[in-house]
């Protein structure tokens, strides 16, 4: 094995489509022994994201690791529901199975997956200074390293610069500036035909990404975040209802009723039909929205989203690649991680995909701040990032969060007023964490 896995870093020096190498590896090294031939890995298999174009990213650079090593990997499409991916890694996991070698995790699962995760600290010892020193931070449970930061998030606003221009419009820098922009352009829009165009859309899902935007709009308004940091469940003030009432108000006003079953790709379909004024969501839309064949191409803005009276706040979200204890290809799958979270990948990943590079010094690369103008702002949005509270609340972090999402959900979709909902999903939260 050890000489299999030399070989791979010769052949990953040698990527063309990545390194450039102009000059073929030694014959005897890319024969190597029968026994090291015999002894290489056949199949590593990488659960991952399907969405947008990283999956196609992850297909190409899965070629190009095949065509060096000739160990193939095979791409398992998880789900997009962040949850539903969770629970079912959870399954996979807890059954101790060696089907998956590596797993995309949410910068919010370390704490909840590390016992099952290999430690990758002596794997990266060189490198992980080159990461986002918090997010290392944050992929380190109990002294072992367990998830290398991929790709880096953060939630952003998108609109519509054509029609702020048309509606002598300035990008919106508070919420209720946000609120009765959307209403000028929807009533606009509508009164000149587009009898379905909308103001603003989000992710309204009963699932973690509501979370994410639920988290935005209260602690941007002053009221907290979920738990605080000495572990007190903050969830429950004014601030945080009047922020969850107000959103609840757009359902069906400036927001689409269906909005509250949307992830994040049906609010980016909406919004890249261009029946949408402005959007939440991730940086990944941008280069979907401004690709050639977009009904919206070279119409869409990027900016941080609206302040409250609690300043302005962006949840913190991020992926991260792991290798499953269980796999029976460690090393292997540990090689491939290294050509995924590489310097030269991540570039790739940010000039087609608009995927937020987790090492910092891209962020200051030409060529990316060229092609995509957004990214030298994203890099303080980042820093300023909200983190969700999945330090306070480790392994209990998923039971924490769906309680959240699905008191706020009832106050989108009007089952509940939200000091009732609120309420109780503080009794549940303390119950939860074992809190008084």
């Amino acid at each position: 094995m050890q000489s299999a896995i030399r070989w791979m870093w010769v052949a990953l020096g040698c990527m063309t489509g990545l390194w450039g190498c102009s000059s073929p590896a030694p014959e005897s090294a890319a024969s190597g022994s029968g026994a090291s031939a015999r002894s290489r890995p056949e199949i590593i298999r990488i659960n991952v994201d399907p969405i947008a174009r990283n999956l196609a990213l992850t297909e190409q650079l899965a070629a190009e690791f095949t065509s060096a090593t000739g160990t193939r990997i095979e791409i398992i499409k998880g789900p997009t529901d962040a949850t539903e991916r969770l629970s079912q890694y959870l399954q996979y996991l807890g059954a101790h199975s060696p089907d998956i070698d590596i797993y995309q995790i949410d910068v919010i699962w370390p704490g909840v997956l590390a016992e099952h995760l290999v430690d990758l600290a002596g794997a990266f010892d060189q490198e992980r200074a080159e990461f986002f020193e918090p997010i290392v931070r944050n992929n380190t449970v109990d002294g072992r390293l367990v998830g290398i930061p991929w790709f880096a998030d953060a939630g952003v606003l998108y609109y519509r610069t054509d029609l702020l221009e048309k509606y002598g419009l300035s990008v919106p820098k508070t919420w209720d500036e946000l609120g009765a922009a959307a209403r000028t352009i929807q009533e606009g829009e509508r009164a000149a035909g587009t009898a379905d165009f909308w103001g603003f859309v989000f992710q309204g899902k009963a699932y973690e990404g509501l979370t994410c935007n639920a988290l935005e709009w209260i602690a941007s308004s002053g009221g907290g975040t979920i738990v605080d940091a000495d572990g007190g469940v903050s969830v429950n003030n004014e601030a945080a209802a009047r922020a969850v009432s107000r959103m609840a108000g757009w359902v069906g006003t400036i927001a689409p009723p269906g909005v509250t079953t949307y992830q994040e790709e049906e609010a980016r379909q909406l919004f890249q039909s261009g029946r949408v004024a402005f959007m939440r969501n991730w940086p990944y839309a941008y280069a979907l929205t401004h690709s050639q064949d977009s009904p919206v191409h070279g119409k869409v803005g990027l900016a941080a989203l609206p302040a409250g009276p609690g300043g302005r706040a962006s949840a913190l979200g991020g992926w991260q690649l792991a290798v499953s204890k269980y796999s029976r290809n460690p090393e292997a799958a540990t090689e491939f991680v290294r050509l995924l979270t590489s310097r030269e990948a991540q570039k790739r990943r940010a000039l087609e995909a608009s995927l937020l590079p987790s090492r910092p010094a891209l962020y200051d690369d030409p060529e990316i701040a060229t092609a995509i103008p957004f990214i030298p702002q994203m890099k303080e949005i980042f820093l300023n990032a909200t983190p969700r509270p999945s330090a306070q609340t480790g392994a209990r972090y998923n039971e924490v969060s769906t309680e959240f999402f699905q008191a706020v959900h009832r106050v989108l979709t009007g089952e509940q007023p939200p000091d009732v909902s609120l309420a109780a999903a503080e009794r549940a939260l303390k119950e939860v964490l074992g809190r008084p």
